[in-house]
């Protein structure tokens, strides 16, 4: 299993980016994808995932609903994350994996297969 991050990089307080997360190696179509931030060396953060069920359902860490989207190109094999409204509290490396692991505002949301695979990461910085 591969995860293959780009996207990244540096922008202003109020703009967007978009992170890609390309996603190879799986035995079944449209796994459960995380998307995690990590800063400075602090455990990284699970702030979304989109779920495996056919709808491809989201969840959003309460920091980042309502900013964030996060996306499927199933023909593709990517996966998105729409980051708008950045603020500088949003400055992190960003890692996309093959679990979700999120704390939300209804309770914690986690789905997993066993093993862990993680992209390498990209560096967002929301800096003027």
């Amino acid at each position: 299993v591969h995860l293959v991050q780009s996207g990244g990089g540096l922008v202003e307080p109020g703009g967007s980016l978009r992170l890609s997360c390309t996603v190879s190696g799986f035995t079944f179509d449209d796994p459960a994808i995380g998307w995690f931030r990590q800063v400075g060396r602090s455990e990284p953060e699970g702030i979304g995932c989109i779920d495996d069920d056919r709808d491809g359902s989201t969840y959003y860490h309460a920091s980042v609903k309502g900013r964030f989207t996060i996306s499927r190109d199933s023909a593709k094999n990517t996966v998105y994350l729409q980051m708008d409204s950045l603020n500088p509290e949003d400055t992190a490396v960003y890692y996309c994996a093959s679990r979700c692991a999120l704390h939300m505002e209804s309770g914690y949301f986690d789905r997993y297969y066993g093993s862990d695979y993680w992209g390498r990461g990209t560096l967002v910085t929301v800096s003027s």
